[in-house]
């Protein structure tokens, strides 16, 4: 079976983003970034883990938006861990999120772990939609982990998601498989990708979430940051 390969991965080339981007949205980034860092400078004495936390976490998205990873990773590690002892799961998920978009030395371990937080816990299916398709991006075209991922993603809007945005989710993540299957095995027709799934064993939960688990693992090796059967035990059917 492939999966991940960590050995492959290098961060994405952000220099065309740079050149597009008009001075006009980074003087709005660098004004909302000044605007956020005196918050945080004002609630700090007193304020709150859980407030604190989130704006560390929101000056971290905004550095990254600025290309600043560097200088994002300390604040959203940061956060991490206070969302964790705050069992504010969504939260934890949403910072390890920022810490892949970073692109820094332990990104890669920060999107296993925000993986395993936005399947293990019932997070907003949008956000795990999202680090799910990091994987999917991030995944070789012969691999098999994306379509773990993508079929994932699929199952979680099955699972979590209603009205109006487990449609818009649901739409999104099957053209995100079919997308998938084609770069994969150049699947074209229905019947194909029928056959595709079956192959790959994408039917059915009890196969694919385990093979999920195979690539969280590769993504993070050694590197965790918490201590999952802990967390585990912390579920609300525990």
């Amino acid at each position: 079976m492939k999966d991940f390969d960590i050995s492959k991965w290098q961060p994405r080339d952000t220099a065309a983003d740079s050149v597009l981007r008009t001075v006009a949205e980074d003087a709005a980034l660098e004004s909302h970034l000044s605007a956020l860092e005196e918050r945080l400078r004002e609630v700090s004495p007193s304020g709150s883990r859980a407030e604190i936390a989130d704006l560390q976490l929101q000056i971290g998205r905004t550095l990254v938006g600025l290309d600043r990873g560097a200088d994002a990773w300390p604040l959203g590690r940061a956060a991490l861990d206070a969302f964790l002892r705050e069992q504010d799961w969504e939260s934890a998920a949403d910072a390890c999120d920022v810490l892949f978009q970073a692109e820094q030395p332990g990104s890669l371990s920060a999107l296993g772990q925000g993986v395993w937080l936005a399947v293990t816990f019932p997070v907003d299916p949008e956000l795990s939609v999202t680090l799910l398709n990091h994987i999917v991006e991030e995944t070789p075209d012969d691999a098999d982990g994306a379509a773990v991922a993508a079929t994932t993603a699929l199952f979680l809007v099955d699972l979590r998601a209603s009205g109006q945005q487990k449609e818009n989710l649901k739409f999104f993540a099957s053209q995100s498989l079919g997308a998938v299957a084609r770069r994969h095995s150049g699947i074209e027709t229905q019947e194909q990708f029928d056959l595709w799934l079956e192959k790959l064993e994408l039917k059915e939960p009890d196969k694919f979430l385990p093979r999920l688990r195979n690539v969280v693992d590769v993504l993070v090796q050694d590197d965790w940051w918490f201590d999952r059967e802990q967390l585990q035990n912390r579920l609300p059917v525990n």
